[in-house]
């Protein structure tokens, strides 16, 4: 979110994005509030970490049969504006 907008271009863009991502729910039960799948018990971190890690989205979906094609999309597009929505610097090692 970008702040230094009018709070009611704020909700405007907030819920442009939640209707892009209808797949992606947070409940404060489920997974300690994380962005979740559907609302089961994969996060987006799940499915972001295992496509880090090497593993294809066909792999995935064999993994868990319960999730779909698009859900990893979806997920993948969340993190990806998740990550794009600020901006923190890292200290220099």
């Amino acid at each position: 979110m970008i702040l230094n907008q009018s709070p009611l271009r704020q909700v405007s863009i907030m819920s442009r994005n939640m209707e892009q991502f209808n797949r992606i729910t947070q409940h404060p039960g489920v997974m300690g509030g994380k962005a979740c799948i559907r609302g089961m018990r994969i996060t987006v971190g799940m499915v972001v970490g295992q496509i880090g890690s090497g593993h294809s989205v066909d792999e995935i979906l064999t993994d868990f049969p319960y999730l779909e094609h698009d859900d990893i999309m979806q997920a993948l597009r969340y993190a990806a504006w998740r990550a794009d929505e600020r901006e923190i610097m890292l200290a220099i090692v």
